[in-house]
């Protein structure tokens, strides 16, 4: 790829998650959607016409045929970890949905795929860059809350995922933490910088019941307590009668302040953030609701100034760790 030249491309996946994160990628200017496969004829043809140049491809061995600089994942998460290797050992960057494995095994050999190749590795943890998270990090990062000792987390879908494969187990590698909770492990050890949890506990629930071997969950309930003492409460759920279609938020409480990113309505994509003085709110970021594709635009962005691997990726696999440790009390 020379100086002048944009990164050319491939989207393996192309239903609306993938059609959405391809349109801002290619909303930055930084990359060119060179190649498209989907299994589903309709979704081919829907990306088609955003991409009329784009090659349509069969599969990802098709893809990679290509030489591409640079794919992304939006398929089925049982196929995240394989797809996202072979990408990686065939010289593409790679830029996959969440999670990037259904295990902690599966991450890590990911991540040691994009460094032994040397590539560009992200997951879209897109949650991170909405306008309210940004300016809690900041706040964290400043030392302004004092020290933060408790974080309460919550993701609560009133619906569900709409395709089969999220209920087996070895397909999805579990239900709402998987789905849910891993953002919100994910924010909150971004936020702190901080490593694994020292201690986990959790409770998981399918049907209302504790969660059986031939099951994945629909609530779950965990307390992660890091080495410095921090308490991490997290809750995420589908289908939970909550009164509203979702409730998102991440609290953060120091000791000299604190501050909450929320949704707001029940929206899935109205956020805003608040700061805490005492019995004081007041506001930390306007309502923000046009984030979802920030995470894949700063990744095209990356790509095209031609950053190679990060050893930040390297904390997928403490994510992932995080995850396995919530699922092994299921």
């Amino acid at each position: 790829m020379s100086a002048t030249t944009r990164p050319r491309v491939g989207f393996l996946g192309v239903g609306w998650i993938g059609r959405h994160r391809m349109a801002a990628m290619l909303a930055t200017g930084a990359i060119e959607a060179a190649a498209i496969s989907d299994p589903s004829a309709e979704m081919v043809t829907e990306a088609a016409a955003l991409v009329p140049g784009a090659a349509i491809v069969d599969d990802l061995d098709a893809m990679l045929a290509l030489g591409l600089d640079g794919v992304v994942i939006a398929t089925p998460s049982a196929l995240h970890a394989d797809q996202s290797i072979r990408a990686l050992s065939g010289g593409a960057a790679v830029f996959c949905q969440k999670p990037l494995g259904r295990d902690a095994d599966e991450a890590a050999r990911v991540v040691e795929a994009a460094e032994r190749a040397d590539r560009l590795l992200s997951v879209d943890f897109s949650y991170r860059l909405t306008s309210g998270m940004q300016a809690i990090a900041g706040l964290l990062r400043e030392g302004a809350l004092g020290r933060v000792f408790a974080i309460d987390l919550v993701f609560h879908n009133a619906y569900g995922p709409d395709k089969p494969w999220f209920y087996d187990r070895a397909q999805s590698g579990g239900g709402c933490v998987m789905d849910l909770g891993v953002h919100l492990v994910d924010l909150a050890l971004w936020a702190l910088g901080a490593d694994e949890p020292a201690t986990v506990e959790a409770r998981l629930f399918a049907g209302g019941t504790p969660l059986t071997a031939d099951a994945v969950e629909d609530y779950a309930v965990a307390t992660l307590t890091l080495a410095d003492g921090t308490a991490i409460r997290l809750a995420c759920s589908w289908r939970l009668n909550a009164g509203v279609e979702a409730e998102i938020g991440a609290t953060f409480y120091g000791t000299s302040g604190g501050a909450r990113l929320r949704n707001i309505g029940g929206s899935f994509y109205d956020f805003a953030a608040e700061r805490f003085a005492g019995t004081t709110t007041e506001a930390l970021a306007p309502v923000d609701s046009d984030w979802g594709g920030r995470a894949a635009a700063d990744w095209a962005r990356r790509l095209a100034a031609g950053a190679r691997f990060d050893p930040k990726a390297k904390r997928l696999v403490t994510v992932a760790r995080t995850l396995d440790r919530i699922y092994a009390w299921g």
